[in-house]
């Protein structure tokens, strides 16, 4: 079943005539239009793509499962839609609130006054959390990319060299592999890796130091993301009493993601298991998150998520341990759930590494 065959099933299933998306991954998803802007018009029958005028060649190249609009200045995307409602016979559209601005919402009602606007969550998040095979394939790609890039920056690791040093290297690793940043990396060091999101600063290498890479990649539209820790140097008896508890909690919760469980479950998993050693109290964010076209993807894993799994799906497992005035530790794999348990996408080695200086 194509994607736009599901999309519309989806729409059968919300009473749904006809519905507008405004979400440029869900677009990608549906259509294939790769562009910054879109509005995509999906009917039990029909559809169109809107676009503006920097994208006209593109999305008649890109889209073929859907007939194309692009519109050029003074016109504005609001009147277009509109000439699309009407042309299609809607009176009662859905709108994706997760995504649309109330201003964009009040604009589209001015102009299609006698149109119902019906808001509702966007289906296509949750039909992009089912991963074709293709789209796996891309993922593994670029995990590819981020275990190579962590081997790279293991080798430059030595007392005195910059977290931004170390940022720097990183980026032009990415450029060199045709890949771009996921998200703006987390390279930090000593006290810094209390920080669960820090920033790579001027801070430079010392012996004895924890380091967290937090980085990923984008390449061909799909995302990686991978979170080692090591040490520079011999890890001090608390660093690796820190860090073994935590590659248990991590590696439990990862033989525990299989279709069935609920994600809610695997992320207790890993709090029982750090509080083994009193370490539960210093994880304060969720267990992990979906991974696709956006690196945090539709889906949670945390104890406020009520999360299924099932096959077809690619979180991250990522527990982490931050203390004050200490430093912090966090794991991190892609995963892609299978019938009977699930694939580690990421392979770069998770024991604990003392780098020597």
């Amino acid at each position: 079943m194509s994607s736009l065959d599901r999309l519309r099933e989806s729409l059968s299933d919300l009473d749904l005539s006809a519905m507008v998306l405004s979400n440029m991954p869900s677009i990608r998803w549906l259509t294939g239009f790769s562009g910054s802007f879109g509005l995509v018009v999906v009917t039990a029958d029909s559809g169109v793509l809107i676009t503006d005028s920097r994208y006209t060649l593109q999305a008649a190249e890109q889209c073929s499962v859907l007939p194309t609009v692009s519109f050029a200045n003074p016109k504005r995307s609001e009147e277009v839609l509109r000439e699309q409602v009407e042309k299609l016979g809607i009176r009662r559209l859905g709108l994706d609130h997760n995504h649309v601005t109330v201003a964009a919402r009040q604009k589209w009602q001015d102009q299609m006054p006698g149109v119902e606007l019906i808001p509702v969550d966007d289906p296509v998040d949750q039909l992009r959390m089912i991963k074709s095979s293709a789209e796996v394939d891309l993922i593994r790609a670029a995990c590819r990319i981020t275990d190579d890039a962590l081997e790279m920056l293991l080798a430059k690791l030595r007392p005195g060299v910059s977290e931004r040093e170390l940022f720097w290297v990183f980026e032009d690793f990415l450029r060199q592999h045709g890949a771009t940043a996921a998200f703006p990396p987390i390279i930090v060091s000593g006290p810094n890796t209390a920080r669960p999101h820090g920033e790579p600063g001027d801070r430079r290498l010392e012996s004895g130091d924890f380091i967290t890479f937090d980085i990923g990649a984008r390449r061909n539209g799909y995302c990686s993301d991978i979170t080692r820790t090591v040490v520079l140097g011999t890890a001090s008896d608390r660093q690796r009493e820190v860090y073994e508890q935590l590659l248990k909690a991590q590696q439990a919760c990862v033989v525990a993601m299989k279709p069935g469980i609920n994600g809610r479950d695997v992320d207790a998993l890993a709090r029982r298991i750090l509080d083994e050693k009193s370490l539960g109290q210093y994880f304060g964010h969720g267990l992990g998150h979906g991974l696709g076209a956006l690196v945090h993807d539709t889906g949670r894993l945390s104890p406020v998520s009520d999360q299924l799994i099932e096959a077809g799906q690619i979180w991250t497992i990522e527990p982490g341990v931050y203390i004050p005035d200490f430093g912090g530790a966090r794991i991190e794999d892609d995963i892609a759930i299978t019938d009977s348990g699930c694939e580690v996408l990421t392979h770069f080695p998770k024991h604990l590494i003392e780098v020597a200086c």
